[in-house]
C-alpha cells in the first residue's frame, strides 16, 4: 500500500500545515501550477515528488517536470496533467487520451475547484484536489490524501487548509 498526499495550484505559497498533513504519506502528487521552483524543492526534500508542470510555471519548473505524466503506482494505471477538465467535460485531447490510455485514476488541477468524480463511462476516478495557494477565487485552500493498495484506490481524504488569505 503506497499512501499518497495530492496537492495542486500552490501558486508560489507553501501552507506550513502540509507537512504535517503529508507525513504520513509515501508520497506526494503535485498537479501543476507550482509558481515558484522552492515549492518543488521543498516538497522534494520531503517526500518523493511526482509532478506536471501548470500554465502559470516557468522554464525552471517545466525543465524538471512534464506536461502529462502517465506511471502505474502498484496495479493502478494514473494519468497526471494540469488542465483536463472533469467529466463529463474533458477538454478534448484529455478526453482522447484517457480513452486511448485506459487509466484507472486521472488527475487534474487548474479549476481551483476541488472534485472528486468516478468516470463511469470511461471506468475512471477523477480527482482535482483544488487549490493548496491563496491565489485565485477559491475560497478554502484544499488538498487530498488516499492510499493506493494494489488495484484498489482507498481511503480518500479531502483536508482543508483555511481560507485562502
Amino acid at each position: 500500500m503506497i499512501r499518497i498526499g495530492l496537492i495542486s495550484d500552490t501558486h508560489g505559497f507553501l501552507d506550513e500545515n502540509i507537512f504535517k498533513h503529508f507525513e504520513n504519506c509515501d508520497e506526494i502528487w503535485h498537479a501543476g501550477d507550482f509558481g515558484d521552483i522552492s515549492i518543488a524543492e521543498k516538497l522534494k526534500i520531503f517526500k518523493p515528488l511526482r509532478a506536471v508542470y501548470g500554465n502559470i510555471d516557468g522554464n525552471d519548473i517545466r525543465s524538471l517536470f512534464p506536461e502529462k505524466l502517465h506511471w502505474q503506482c502498484e496495479g493502478v494505471k494514473i494519468f497526471m496533467a494540469h488542465i483536463g477538465g472533469y467529466p463529463p467535460k474533458y477538454t478534448a485531447a484529455i478526453k482522447k487520451e484517457i480513452i486511448s490510455t485506459k487509466p484507472q485514476l486521472f488527475i487534474c488541477g487548474h479549476s481551483h475547484i476541488l472534485k472528486i468524480i468516478y468516470d463511469k463511462t470511461l471506468g475512471c476516478l477523477h480527482i482535482n484536489p483544488g487549490a493548496a495557494g491563496r491565489q485565485g477565487w477559491h475560497k478554502t485552500k484544499t488538498m487530498v490524501r488516499f492510499a493506493v493498495d494494489g488495484k484498489e484506490i482507498k481511503s480518500c481524504e479531502v483536508i482543508e487548509l483555511g481560507k485562502r488569505g
